[in-house]
C-alpha cells in the first residue's frame, strides 16, 4: 500500500553532518528519514523557502524542460530501500501515457515539490527504514536504531531544521 507523505522539513545529522528530509504521512503518524546530498537538500530547500533565482537551477530546468514537452509529472514513489539506498520512481505523464523514470528520492522530491505532485512512499519501505542499519553509514549512527531513531525524529526541535547556505 502507498502512503501519502509530505515533506516535513531539513535536518542535519549531528553527528554527520550530512542532510536529512524528514517526510512524514499525512496523518503525522508515521515518520521516515532519507539522508540525502548537500546540493539535493538546496535544491528542496529552496522550494520549501520558495526562493527565486535569475536563472533556473537544475530541478527547476527538469521542471521547466517537462512543462515545455507537455509532460506532467503525476506523483513519485518511494518504492524500495536496499542496503541502506532508498529508490523512487517519478511518474510523468504524456498525453495519457503514464511513463516512470527511476530517480534517487532525493531528486524526486525536489522536482515533486515544483510540480506539485503527490509524494507518495511503500509501506513496506516504512517499515524496513525503522530497521534500518545506520552502522552501514557510520559507526557512531548504530545508536539510531528501532526506537533510538523514533526518539531522535520527535525530539527534532525548530533549531535542528536549518536553512542551507546558497
Amino acid at each position: 500500500m502507498l502512503i501519502e507523505m509530505k515533506v516535513f522539513g531539513l535536518a542535519i545529522d549531528p553527528i554527520t553532518n550530512t542532510p536529512i528530509v524528514i517526510l512524514k504521512d499525512l496523518e503525522e503518524k508515521r515518520v521516515i528519514p532519507i539522508w540525502i546530498g548537500l546540493f539535493e537538500a538546496s535544491a528542496i530547500a529552496t522550494e520549501l523557502e520558495k526562493v527565486s533565482f535569475s536563472r533556473p537551477m537544475t530541478h527547476d530546468l527538469v521542471k521547466e524542460m517537462l512543462n515545455v514537452l507537455g509532460v506532467e509529472v503525476q506523483k513519485i514513489v518511494i518504492n524500495d530501500l536496499k542496503d541502506n539506498t532508498f529508490f523512487a520512481v517519478i511518474h510523468l505523464m504524456k498525453n495519457g501515457e503514464d511513463i516512470m523514470v527511476d530517480s534517487r528520492p532525493s531528486d524526486a522530491i525536489a522536482i515533486a515539490l515544483r510540480a506539485g505532485a503527490h509524494i507518495l512512499v511503500d509501506e513496506k519501505v516504512i517499515e524496513k527504514s525503522m530497521s534500518m542499519d545506520f552502522g552501514k553509514k557510520t559507526s557512531d549512527l548504530s545508536t539510531y536504531s528501532g526506537e533510538k531513531l523514533k526518539e531522535f525524529l520527535e525530539n527534532l526541535s525548530p533549531e535542528d531544521f536549518g536553512k542551507y547556505k546558497m
